[in-house]
């Protein structure tokens, strides 16, 4: 390691994708990221710092829809701005802005206005989640504005992206669907399978494109597994075993069973993973009534469902990406290096930001966190400068 001034270093446990330095240090120039290693590699010369507790990479979250009591989904731009500085004082130092289904109008306004926190530098992409999805998995998207593939829509709506949007979701069943994955990947844009009814077959057909595709919410907005209708989750887990695909994970003790997110990384271990909030308004606020684009929403007990009689749907996440990393480690009992791997380098790679983000890595941006031994956040770097 060269030798760095004290001002540029931190020194700590230092969380790496293929491990942690138990006492490592992190050194910073300017916004990046310039050297890293065991404090034994360090040549001297100048005293070293304290130890500041564990360092993590910045976390990258690909699938958010809101928080801090603000929606990305109203299409306000004041709103999407206030959703990234939330999440970006709660750990996560990029984050996608995702839609719900709307009408024509509605989404391409959210998604304008989502390009323009992009441009500004708030947030890191786009995912378009609708209106192309299944009514009979609709979760908390409103059946109303949902609609089949079409692709002049798809195409304004990825144009008013302003070359922003990374990802798309889609139900693969829907009459026209598989032509505009084809249409999706043209446009440089990653297909997501998800809210769908589709078989096997064709969930395994539309993931085995031309690059690794996405699926969203794994198990959420999605039938059941059953042995003789293996539909969406088995051929989701093959595709992303052999490396066609990977899969979101909502892992926050709400849409997925601790034992099944244990059961996935053992499966595909953290690079086919990428751990992610499905946040709206209410992440990091109270119980209470909120909004998810044109749907009422309730939360009881940080659980966010539609409002109505009876039980409804769960509309969304209330935790915060380090908040889901917590309890997959502390809970799931998923290794420390592999949660953070899934909640920052796979999601930088599905974005094809694996070059600039996602990692504690010499010419990265010095995008990090750190955090004490209960994974609870102590401070927030981005860009090489300190979040206050």
């Amino acid at each position: 390691m060269t030798t760095p001034t004290p001002e540029q270093v931190l020194r700590g446990r230092v969380v790496t994708p293929t491990g942690v330095h138990d006492d490592g240090l992190v050194v910073v120039a300017g916004d990046r990221i310039t050297d890293i290693g065991p404090v034994t590699a360090y040549d001297g010369g100048q005293r070293l710092p304290d130890p500041v507790g564990l360092v993590l990479p910045g976390l990258v979250d690909i699938h958010c829809h809101g928080g801090g009591g603000s929606a990305i989904t109203s299409g306000d731009p004041e709103q999407v701005l206030a959703v990234a500085r939330h999440h970006l004082a709660a750990g996560t130092t990029s984050v996608v802005c995702s839609t719900v289904a709307d009408s024509p109008e509605r989404m391409l306004a959210v998604v304008s206005a989502a390009a323009s926190a992009v441009t500004g530098g708030e947030a890191a992409a786009i995912h378009l989640e609708g209106p192309f999805l299944s009514p009979g998995q609709c979760g908390a998207q409103d059946p109303r504005h949902l609609r089949a593939p079409d692709p002049g829509l798809a195409r304004e709506l990825v144009a008013a992206g302003d070359g922003h949007v990374r990802t798309m979701t889609l139900a693969p069943e829907l009459p026209g669907a598989e032509e505009l994955v084809e249409l999706v990947w043209s446009l440089g844009v990653v297909p997501a399978v998800g809210h769908t009814q589709a078989d096997y077959t064709t969930v395994t057909r539309v993931l085995s494109g031309p690059g690794a595709a996405l699926v969203t919410h794994l198990f959420n907005g999605m039938p059941p597994m059953h042995h003789r209708s293996p539909g969406p989750v088995a051929a989701s887990l093959a595709a992303a075993a052999r490396g066609d695909a990977r899969v979101e994970l909502v892992a926050d003790g709400v849409h997925v069973a601790d034992g099944t997110v244990r059961t996935v990384f053992e499966l595909l271990g953290p690079t086919a993973i990428a751990l992610v909030t499905d946040a709206m308004a209410a992440a990091g606020m109270p119980d209470g009534d909120y909004r998810l684009g044109p749907q009422d929403v309730t939360v009881r007990d940080g659980v966010a469902r539609l409002r109505g009689p009876g039980e409804q749907s769960i509309a969304g996440g209330t935790s915060r990406l380090l908040d889901v990393v917590r309890r997959c480690v502390q809970v799931a009992g998923i290794d420390l290096s592999d949660a953070v791997s899934a909640a920052s380098a796979t999601p930088a790679a599905v974005l094809g930001m694996s070059g600039e983000v996602g990692a504690l890595a010499p010419g990265l941006r010095a995008d990090l966190l750190v955090v004490d031994d209960d994974l609870r956040l102590q401070r927030v770097m981005r860009s090489g400068r300190w979040v206050e």
